[in-house]
């Protein structure tokens, strides 16, 4: 089993992997299909017209999530590395004034946003709950060509037939593409002691199957670059959030309170927590606000990583660039492990899913480069997993902002906790993670539907919003 770091860390834009970036990658692959898919095509016709449906989570909560702009914007021609947020809104109102979309190398085809994309809640698309239909037409409404997209957790997104193979993987031999392909915890603790490696040199030996050291280390200089520059921006900015919950940025309010206080030299117990806490929400402001972000695994729970990133350059003096690839390559192996063996998506499993994943993420990358052994590190993500099993999905107003910012706090927090925990024991421990990966998975089966990213239960519905 092999999944990338650069599949596990990706460069977008907010509020949602799963609800934005997701749906704008699936309205470009669409596009795509038109030109270049195998595909009936009858003489002398041409598409004239393209019409999208929203269903399941993306129905439901999918004006809060963005994901109607997300749709619009990738049959623009955008992809969510690349778009500009300083000129999404005047692409999206070009569209609806001319009810036409232009994307590059193609002709002009007809989609007005009011009639050509449905949020249909009524109909479900059995393959995930993030799903999406998308239609292209000839003159006369003579449908030429409909393909199925589902938008599976941090930005993934499969077909109808990529989806039935994703689960047929998941019992296939191992992968012998790359040397170490760990499917699960206990075959990567197998592999780590027979190698005598750490994670991290593992996971860089599998990487380095596709890139030079030199390539390798560039793009994980790049991702973390993106990660550190969004705390920046979140922290540097103030205001309200859009959605209309009218929920305003604290980060920067917080960070300037730190800096004070750091000033004084006065003792404060809780001030790494703090900053923690700070790093955090700067990201998921940024995020609320549709800012580029890495998903980490999700835009969700982007801003866990990072956090306990600038927490380990903040407060170990040891920290070091190097130190840094070695965090994001350990924390990518359990994000890995997590998404082949149970999910990442909040529509799927609920935030145990997104925070929880980031959090044991943390956990790992944090061990790994404070000198923990292959069993502390797996211990890290195990302890720091286990304590948001059950966590549910359930954005006030749909939007990525309550509880969704503080719970990026609160799971950095674990995170570093986590890690303390498993440094200061021998690895030996009673849940394995792989236990605790397949009870999240059972438990997200067992989830009421309501409290996984639908917004009808929880604090999405005990909240009145002003």
């Amino acid at each position: 089993m092999f999944l990338s770091v650069f599949d596990i860390y990706k460069i977008g834009i907010g509020p949602s992997s799963s609800h934005t970036m997701g749906p704008m990658t699936a309205a470009a692959r669409f596009l795509d299909e038109i030109l270049n898919g195998d595909w009936p095509r009858p003489q002398g016709a041409r598409v004239e017209r393209i019409e999208c449906s929203l269903h399941g989570s993306l129905a439901y909560t999918g004006i809060g999530h963005a994901t109607d702009r997300a749709v619009i914007l990738g049959l623009a021609g955008e992809v969510p590395d690349t778009v500009d947020p300083d000129r999404m809104d005047a692409i999206i109102e070009a569209i609806r004034q001319t009810r036409q979309v232009r994307p590059m190398g193609h002709p002009a085809y007809r989609f007005d946003p009011e009639t050509d994309l449905v949020l249909d809640r009524r109909t479900p698309l059995l393959g995930h709950a993030n799903g999406m239909q998308f239609k292209a037409y000839a003159a006369g409404d003579q449908l030429l060509l409909r393909r199925v997209y589902y938008s599976i957790g941090g930005g993934f997104v499969a077909d109808e037939a990529e989806l039935e193979a994703m689960k047929t993987a998941k019992k296939a031999p191992v992968e012998s593409g790359v040397p170490y392909a760990f499917r699960n915890a206990r075959e990567m603790l197998a592999m780590a002691a027979q190698s005598g490696l750490s994670i991290a040199e593992m996971k860089r030996a599998n990487e380095e199957t596709k890139l030079s050291a030199e390539e390798l280390d560039h793009k994980l200089d790049l991702v973390w670059s993106a990660m550190d520059r969004c705390v920046d921006r979140g922290i540097s900015r103030t205001g309200i959030m859009p959605g209309g919950l009218n929920v305003r940025r604290r980060a920067r309010d917080v960070h300037d309170k730190l800096q004070e206080e750091w000033k004084t030299n006065r003792r404060n117990p809780l001030l790494a927590n703090d900053w923690l806490a700070v790093y955090a929400m700067a990201v998921n402001e940024e995020n609320a606000a549709g800012g580029k972000v890495v998903t980490s695994p999700t835009n969700g729970a982007a801003g866990v990583v990072p956090a306990v990133l600038r927490y380990y350059l903040h407060f170990h003096e040891e920290a070091d660039q190097k130190g840094i690839r070695d965090f994001l390559l350990a924390s990518a192996a359990i994000g890995g492990i997590i998404k082949h063996n149970a999910s990442i998506s909040g529509a799927e499993v609920g935030c145990q899913g997104e925070v929880g994943s980031a959090s044991a993420m943390a956990a790992a990358g944090l061990a790994q480069v404070l000198g923990g052994t292959p069993e502390q590190v797996e211990n890290a993500a195990e302890i720091a997993l286990e304590h948001h099993l059950g966590m549910t999905c359930d954005p006030v107003g749909g939007l990525v902002q309550v509880p969704c910012i503080e719970r990026n706090a609160l799971g950095a927090v674990k995170a570093v906790t986590a890690a303390s925990l498993a440094l200061k024991g021998d690895g030996k421990h009673f849940v394995p993670l792989d236990a605790c990966i397949e009870t999240m998975r059972q438990t997200g089966l067992d989830m009421n539907e309501r409290y996984k990213e639908t917004s009808e239960g929880g604090l999405a519905v005990n909240v009145v919003e002003c």
